[in-house]
């Protein structure tokens, strides 16, 4: 994998206390995953970095102001579009009172919030962040209780 040079796009899975939020991806045919279960984030525009990327999209898509210190971990993973690119990938953690600010943009059907287990276990999400989620976990232990 790719992981030098410019990154493709950023995710987020963001925890507002102990539940990820998740967007309802639009149900169009030209988009990658249409109606499926999707984390905030996008694509890279200009010289942003990984945070600028993800920070920005979850503001477009969800309101939210991504501080710094919210961030519990980041790595890098082959673009599920296209393998020879790659994206960043957060876990974040806010306080649960952050849904009050929520303001849902004009990308999705709609938005939720899942506990972890339930969010994996979708059969209808996005297919690579279980794998995500799971290495997270692995590597930190997830969130702390």
């Amino acid at each position: 994998m790719r992981t030098t040079g410019v990154h493709q796009g950023a995710k987020v899975a963001l925890f507002l206390g102990d539940r990820i939020v998740s967007i309802l991806r639009d149900d169009f045919p030209h988009i990658h995953y249409p109606n499926l279960w999707d984390l905030p984030g996008g694509g890279r525009e200009g010289d942003e970095t990984t945070f600028q990327t993800v920070a920005r999209e979850l503001e477009e898509e969800l309101g939210l102001i991504l501080p710094p210190e919210a961030v519990l971990w980041e790595s890098a993973f082959p673009s599920s579009t296209d393998p020879t690119k790659w994206n960043a990938f957060f876990v974040a953690q806010m306080p649960v009172t952050a849904v009050d600010d929520i303001v849902f943009g004009d990308e999705g059907q709609r938005w939720t919030l899942y506990d972890m287990d339930a969010f994996v276990g979708l059969p209808n999400r996005v297919p690579t962040y279980g794998g995500r989620l799971a290495k997270w976990v692995a590597e930190t232990g997830g969130l702390a209780s």
